[in-house]
């Protein structure tokens, strides 16, 4: 091998979406480019643009365009494949440069930019001399217009070229993005820039202003450059993401877009998988931001750096048992086995009962009930005491939320609980009636050999803290001994001798939804220190009632959270209505302070929501079942190289709750011929094209094209069960309405490139129609 070549993120994009005869074409080429990047048949020239930019010939028709890296550690020539073009879209005035701000090797085309933006900077593209082929006639002059011309205002109006070099949009197109006036043409510039550039404009364009940009987008991505950095090559390339062509080439390319999730990190994703932190830390960023892909890469960055052995010293841990199996099968794709291996891999509620069946003799386990038994047994205990000042419902709430969630023991406890946000006052006398009836309730539970999940959980986290606490002991006393044996100190069970933390490192995904018990639990589960919890997490996503202050709890993230504010799945079209759907309501931070989407954005476009109205149920299916058979239709449209892709999985219809999805799916089915597959916890259950499920279920997972069905008023919310909170339980009601509401928000971002939202008779509150 005479040359080691490498693939930057566009060319690679760019070769997905080629016929397989050209990706042929390019293996062989990049065969003998790597034996000799000076054989005659590859017709290696450097362009008169840009010095650093070389083209060489794939086939007849077809270039890759490439730039000198300098050479290795071994001597080997460096070169990076930076497009691969038909020879006709090769022009000399490509350029490739070293970011000020990242370090990062940069390519600019400004053929995508629109030729109105390109004459009010000055500039015209010339082809190269190869991409020339038949002369191209004159084109006529312009009718020119007697009246005066009209000069339309810059876009990016009160910003300078040095604010935009300062945040590090690239040099040569930086008069251009002074020089747009549209929407269209910006949007056309950020399609062709590079990543910061890109991103950037796109908060500039959205009304982010100079100071905001720099803080959300530019210092994130920054780092510490020598000088002398913009003519070193070398470094820069490994600063930038790319993927080392070798002979598994064609591996890389057939796997497509879920390659480059697995390869490329934006640089702010990066810094905050590789930095070691002290203590907790937590990432947080609305969906489609990639927070489950930077915590996937933290939990394979702990497994690299772990000592040999055979344990499983790392837990990676999310709220619900699809989500986990969605989390084992992407980590399995990015760790080899060995350290696979060594890695935990459990929902919350499993983890849990593997602490309890440790702890409980055989026979004794009790078994899970449902909220909804539970809440039948709660009001047989309420008909039996004749109680009518409390619904089963209220009572349930206040168990579940301050009994379990702060682990109250006795009545004096409950006595002394604060009871922040739950809204309904009590008194003292109430507080005692109200412990008595809760007290009847975990008797019968106890007596029937049952539990609820709570239960569960805050049996499993007191079981942990003792676990935790008698580490603790052994640990000062073997301190205060001077480090010394404590063989005569212990009992005689070895396992008191041999008592560990259960883990080094714990990664938790989707933790807004957590309960104050699974967070004591996975506190007591990890020794207090470095690298000890990473929490991702999003709070506009939280579906369930669980308002959790970490610090309560003994988790301090205080200085070491990381907010990413660039979707990667949605458009900017579905996350602009999203957004409006929460808009108005407070988030918490899991701390002390607030989350909001400021700078929550997309580089991706594509056709806004669509929103239909329907005359009824039968109308919106019918209507619906056109959607999707049209949708179909595109989906499996031949490409290039015939090619037709399988629809299954792609489609999906959503739904408020588990009796709609089964009414969905069986008049799609037999009235309309559309088969389906039910989203259940354990995946999809049956064979169908169209995936359907409830809101619920669509949590952290994606389709291509999304259909929102029934978001009616009075479904969403649902409004015969919580108007009564409304002059009763105000708090509770602006709960529910929440819940609700973020119900839908995370349904919406669900889409990656259609989102379709219908319903019958008054639309949903929420949406903003």
């Amino acid at each position: 091998m005479t040359a080691r070549l490498s693939l930057y993120q566009k060319a690679e994009n760019e070769l997905y979406k080629m016929d397989s005869s050209v990706k042929t074409k390019f293996y062989d080429f990049c065969h003998q480019f790597r034996l000799n990047p000076d054989h005659p048949s590859l017709d290696l020239k450097p362009l008169k643009g840009d010095g650093r930019i070389y083209r060489a010939k794939i086939d007849r028709s077809y270039r890759a365009l490439l730039a000198r890296a300098g050479s290795g550690a071994d001597g080997v020539q460096q070169w990076l494949i930076v497009a691969v073009r038909h020879r006709k879209d090769v022009y000399e005035e490509l350029s490739v440069a070293i970011n000020r701000i990242t370090g990062e090797i940069e390519f600019v085309d400004l053929g995508v930019v629109g030729q109105s933006v390109l004459q009010r900077a000055g500039l015209q593209l010339t082809p190269s001399p190869d991409g020339q082929g038949e002369p191209v006639a004159p084109t006529p002059a312009p009718v020119v217009d007697e009246q005066p011309a009209v000069t339309a205002e810059p876009l990016l109006v009160g910003c300078t070229a040095e604010h935009l070099r300062r945040l590090g949009v690239a040099d040569a197109l930086i008069d251009l993005a002074l020089s747009i006036t549209t929407e269209d043409e910006l949007d056309q510039l950020i399609a062709g820039a590079p990543r910061l550039t890109a991103e950037v404009l796109t908060g500039l364009g959205s009304g982010m202003s100079v100071d905001e940009v720099e803080r959300e987008i530019t210092q994130p991505a920054s780092t510490e450059l020598e000088p002398g950095f913009e003519n070193d090559m070398a470094t820069a390339l490994t600063r930038t993401a790319v993927t080392t062509v070798d002979d598994d080439i064609r591996n890389v390319l057939a796997e497509g877009d879920f390659r480059a999730w697995k390869v490329y990190l934006h640089p702010t994703q990066r810094k905050i998988v590789e930095r070691d932190y002290g203590n907790p830390a937590r990432v947080s960023g609305g969906p489609g931001t990639g927070k489950t892909i930077v915590a996937l890469h933290r939990v394979a960055r702990l497994a690299a750096a772990l000592p040999p052995g055979h344990g499983k010293p790392i837990l990676l841990t999310t709220y619900t048992k699809n989500l986990t199996a969605d989390l084992r099968s992407r980590l399995t794709s990015l760790v080899d086995p060995a350290l696979l291996s060594r890695i935990d891999i459990k929902h919350i509620d499993q983890l849990a009962q593997s602490v309890l069946n440790e702890n409980t003799a055989p026979g004794a386990q009790r078994s899970l009930i449902s909220d909804d038994r539970a809440l039948d047994i709660l009001r047989e205990v309420l008909f039996e005491h004749d109680e009518k000042r409390w619904d089963a419902e209220f009572l349930f709430d206040e168990w579940e939320q301050i009994v379990l969630g702060q682990s109250l023991a006795t009545r004096q406890d409950y006595f002394k609980a604060r009871r922040a946000g739950m809204g309904r006052a009590l008194n003292r006398p109430e507080r005692a009636a109200i412990w008595k009836l809760l007290d009847q309730f975990t008797l019968r539970l106890n007596g029937l050999g049952r539990e609820t999940w709570a239960q569960a959980a805050e049996r499993a986290a007191r079981y942990e803290m003792e676990r935790a606490r008698k580490i603790q002991a052994r640990a000062a006393r073997k301190e205060a001994i001077g480090g010394g044996d404590l063989i005569h100190f212990d009992d005689n069970s070895s396992a008191m001798r041999y008592l560990r933390h259960r883990y080094r490192h714990i990664v938790v995904d989707e933790a807004q939804d957590l309960s104050p018990a699974h967070w004591k639990m996975l506190r007591a589960m990890v020794a207090p220190g470095a690298n000890d919890l990473f929490i991702a997490s999003d709070t506009h996503q939280r579906i369930y009632d669980r308002q959790v202050t970490l610090s309560t709890v003994g988790i301090n993230i205080r200085g070491r959270s990381s907010k990413l504010t660039l979707s990667y799945r949605t458009t900017q079209e579905i996350l602009h209505q999203a957004a409006r759907v929460v808009r108005g309501a407070t988030y918490d931070d899991l701390d002390d302070g607030t989350d909001t989407l400021d700078g929550y954005h997309s580089l991706l476009h594509g056709p806004s929501p669509e929103y239909v109205t329907c005359a009824d149920w039968t109308d919106e299916i019918t209507q619906l079942a056109e959607a999707l058979k049209q949708w179909r239709a595109e989906i499996t449209q031949p490409t290039g190289d015939g090619t037709v892709r399988d629809p299954s999985g792609t489609m999906a219809v959503c739904v408020a709750d588990g009796e709609m999805a089964g009414r969905v799916a069986t008049d799609l089915e037999t009235k309309h011929g559309i088969t389906t597959a039910i989203l259940t916890k354990d995946g999809p259950q049956g064979g169908g094209e169209v995936h359907i499920g409830t809101m619920h279920r669509f949590k952290g997972l994606e389709f291509q094209r999304i259909a929102i069905v029934g978001a009616c008023d009075g479904i969403l919310p649902r409004t015969a069960l919580i108007e009564k909170y409304e002059t009763t339980d105000p708090k509770r009601y602006e709960r529910e309405l929440k819940k609700s509401r973020n119900q839908l928000f995370v349904a919406t971002t669900r889409a990656r490139d259609t989102l379709r939202i219908s319903w019958h008779g008054k639309p949903s509150p929420f949406l903003p129609v």
